[in-house]
């Protein structure tokens, strides 16, 4: 092993480095700027790599590394930033992922979109779940296999060359010239791509984008264990017992959801959409051949399902989007009979997308209409039956109803349900997510397992570990969080009566849907349209600001949900909705409230503010 300078660095950096770095899914959110979220903590960092100063409290004054763990984070872009400099790259060169199969799928996502050849080279064989008839059949994929023996005795090609290498150590890196993407896929932690030369460069952005909505970066602690072999130390890896804790996950997933069929766990609540989306596709193709599918979605949902499912419409000839409007002024239950009556008449396959309740504004349909409108039985234009929908449901925000149950509101249509794990399941402490179906769905799982398999976007053993930590507790702490969200909500109503507020009502609430977030739509005052949603604005990012600077412990800036502790802040627009049309974003305040915070030093801040507004301060 080599002894370098970055090396000798990154292994001080491993024994100074804040917990954090480890233990969450956000890191300095106090200090995270968004619009220099993909640079400056490596500008800071490669400054104390200079000056060879990896004191902790050097390491702790970092600011966030990308958003959060799907994008990337501190120790992600350390390790990316170390193999770059060991291979001669740029850090942008070097991306991670916790999939061993998507960097290769970013890139044949990329040439299916400018109509290049892609050829795969590999020595020895590819892993079992490369399903490359799915890959062509079913995304659309167009390439062409080698087996080759000398990476760096390869033909010429016009087109893209990727280089599947199945290393066993990190360390095992060996860039050719004809190579344009090595894919080093490590045993266990995940993969590594390496970008080749300029001309490959104006793949990087969308390739990270392609981790952002589809997948995850490599996880910290298989980030860690990856530097840690990097510097020539035995790896930490800890040997989990996978069987036993997946075991009593699906116990506590069948007991909080009330249905039978075995879930799936995914690296991500992205992850588990995206093998939905695909799998359901993948069941078009089959039962429905020839004919159109329609991804159902609301165009101001949360970000990255509203992405998620316009990329996968755009890479697909046969697949399209259909705006379903469910907020404000718009009721789902009329917006969903509608849509359906003119899919039906196309004779399409719908698969409809919604969120319950709906975000930002956490509104809840008539469900018992609903479900007449998903039940209802439909014609096509030649006066045939049409094709069932199926109901894909994220329910983040009340994963304790259970929609799917035998009794359940939605027992009787095609419906599955998959949840974020990021929230409330593992309380902010990993980012898997997992989905159940209903009896009449149940079949639908086998094809939305193989796509799960096949992207390699499985929970990770010890994402699968916390949530057998977290999943008991879960409901009991949906409860607390959701009566300190009541008693905020019923302070800022007796405060500040003029502000309009998105929460459930108390009959709602009865029912069992008992969210802990809530929108608040400020008060404003102006002239003009645009003086007014000006003013607005400012007073959001007001209140923001005083309640992180104010209570930095607990408050945060942050799009999560469901955290163990504090209250988190944001504006959908500028966050989660990020990728949403500009007509349907929501320039609002959103609030996340925990389970354990100190609710009346929130009240105060906000009493503050009040009277800012009130003796004409803000």
């Amino acid at each position: 092993m080599k002894e370098t300078k970055v090396r000798k660095y990154i292994e001080e950096v491993l024994n100074n480095m804040p917990a954090d770095w480890l233990k969450l899914t956000t890191h300095r959110l106090d200090i995270y700027n968004e619009q220099l979220a993909k640079t400056q903590f490596l500008d800071e960092f490669e400054t104390l790599f200079e000056e060879n100063n990896a004191k902790p409290a050097a390491l702790a004054a970092l600011p966030t590394a990308y958003d959060y763990i799907r994008l990337g984070h501190p120790l992600s872009s350390i390790l990316e930033w170390a193999i770059a400099k060991e291979n001669r790259l740029k850090p942008d060169n070097v991306i991670s992922f916790s999939s061993n199969t998507i960097p290769v799928l970013a890139v044949l996502r990329k040439n299916l979109f400018l109509r290049k050849k892609t050829r795969i080279l590999y020595r020895d064989n590819l892993p079992d779940y490369f399903d490359t008839q799915s890959l062509k059949q079913v995304y659309g994929y167009d390439f062409e296999l080698e087996k080759i023996e000398d990476p760096t005795n390869i033909s010429e090609f016009e087109g893209s060359t990727i280089f599947i290498s199945q290393a066993k150590n990190i360390n095992d890196l060996a860039l050719s010239p004809k190579i344009d993407f090595w894919v080093s896929m490590l045993p266990g932690p995940g993969s590594i791509l390496l970008v080749n030369g300029e001309r490959n460069e104006k793949y990087i952005s969308e390739i990270q984008h392609v981790r952002r909505r589809e997948t995850i970066s490599m996880t910290p602690a298989d980030c860690y264990s990856t530097l840690q072999q990097l510097t020539g130390k035995p790896s930490s890896r800890e040997e989990m017992d996978l069987e036993t804790n997946k075991t009593k996950v699906l116990a506590s997933i069948k007991k909080i959801t009330g249905t039978n069929s075995p879930a799936l766990l995914a690296s991500s609540g992205l992850s588990m959409q995206y093998a939905i989306m695909m799998g359901l596709i993948d069941e078009a193709l089959e039962k429905h051949k020839g004919k159109a599918i329609k991804i159902i979605v609301p165009p101001n949902c949360y970000g990255g399902t509203n992405d998620q499912a316009r990329r996968v419409a755009a890479a697909l000839d046969n697949v399209q989007v259909v705006d379903l409007l469910v907020d404000g002024d718009n009721d789902m239950v009329l917006s969903t009979d509608h849509v359906l009556d003119l899919v039906a008449k196309e004779d399409a396959v719908p698969y409809i997308i919604a969120e319950i309740p709906t975000n930002p504004r956490v509104e809840v349909p008539d469900l018992e209409q609903l479900k007449k409108v998903l039940s209802k039985t439909r014609s096509t234009a030649t006066g045939e039956n049409a094709i069932e929908p199926v109901f894909i449901l994220d329910q983040t925000f009340c994963p304790n109803v259970q929609f799917l149950a035998r009794d359940g509101i939605f027992s009787k249509i095609k419906a599955i349900s998959y949840v974020s794990g990021s929230k409330f399941p593992s309380g902010g402490r990993c980012t898997a997510g997992y989905c159940v179906a209903n009896e009449k769905a149940e079949m639908l799982l086998g094809k939305i397992e193989k796509h799960l398999v096949l992207c390699d976007n499985e929970a990770t053993d010890l994402q699968v570990e916390i949530l057998a930590e977290q999943l008991p507790s879960m409901n009991e702490r949906i409860k607390a969080a959701y009566k300190n969200t009541r008693e905020f909500v019923n302070f800022i109503k007796d405060k500040l009566p003029a502000a309009k507020i998105n929460f459930v009502s108390e009959e709602l609430a009865a029912q069992g849907f008992t969210p802990s977030v809530f929108s608040l739509d400020l008060p404003t005052k102006g002239d003009t349209a645009e003086e007014k949603e000006a003013y607005k604005r400012s007073l959001n990012q007001k209140l923001i600001n005083m309640m992180i600077t104010e209570i930095p412990e607990e408050s945060k800036y942050c799009v999560s949900y469901g955290q163990l502790k504090g209250c988190y802040w944001t504006i959908p627009a500028t966050s989660t909705q990020g990728t949403t049309k500009e007509d349907d974003k929501d320039y609002i305040a959103r609030v996340s409230v925990s389970p354990d915070l100190d609710l009346e030093h929130h009240k105060k801040v906000f009493s503050d503010f009040v009277d800012q507004i009130k003796n004409g301060e803000v």
